[in-house]
């Protein structure tokens, strides 16, 4: 029986056990739940500059401190949120990111009322069918597209903040609007 050791993996994850159990268990698998789709956007703001790797490691304390990404309490957070938020060593301290979670709440409320839902909006932009790319090595994987871009800029005329298209395209491998796994990748066809 093969192990978990032995399976063709995307050499981005390493041999890192928290970046493996991600690549097998969560990146590139289509992510619909609008929830779970707020908590990676925010995520992937926070990631922003940073590796993955490091928002990963802290993903349970973001959790915590950020009352477990409910767009609606978010939403109605003051700035002594904010403030309490800066001084909170579990999270990256950065206070423009902090300040777009609370934008970025009230934006993707807006969107779920406009749209039904975020994710029906989200994956209208694939006819909801993930994008299944070729990619034979980690260079053939681009850091953004044009539809990234499209994206981006439809999210930063609602109000969204730290929405580039390089974090656009990061978002749309996570939440598996894209299923860029290497063809020689074991998680690829679940994907």
């Amino acid at each position: 029986m093969e192990t978990t050791a032995e399976k063709i993996r995307c050499p981005w994850c390493g041999q890192n056990e928290l970046y493996v159990r991600y690549h097998d268990e969560e990146w590139g698998v289509p992510l619909k739940d609008d929830q779970k789709l707020f908590e990676l956007l925010i995520l992937e703001c926070a990631q922003a500059g940073l590796s993955w790797l490091t928002i990963l490691k802290r993903r349970e304390n973001y959790r915590a401190a950020f009352e477990g990404f409910d767009p609606h309490t978010i939403a109605r957070w003051e700035k002594s949120h904010i403030e309490r938020l800066m001084n909170d060593e579990r999270v990256i301290r950065n206070r423009k990111k902090i300040e777009s979670t609370l934008q970025n709440a009230r934006a993707f409320i807006s969107m779920q009322k406009e749209f039904g839902s975020f994710s029906q909006w989200l994956w209208n932009h694939v006819d909801n069918t993930p994008i299944v790319n070729n990619p034979k090595t980690m260079s053939d994987i681009p850091a953004t597209t044009p539809l990234a871009g499209v994206l981006s800029r439809e999210l930063k005329a609602r109000g969204f903040l730290f929405v580039g298209p390089t974090i656009m395209y990061s978002y749309m491998q996570s939440a598996g609007l894209v299923n860029d796994h290497l063809v020689d990748c074991w998680r690829r066809l679940a994907c």
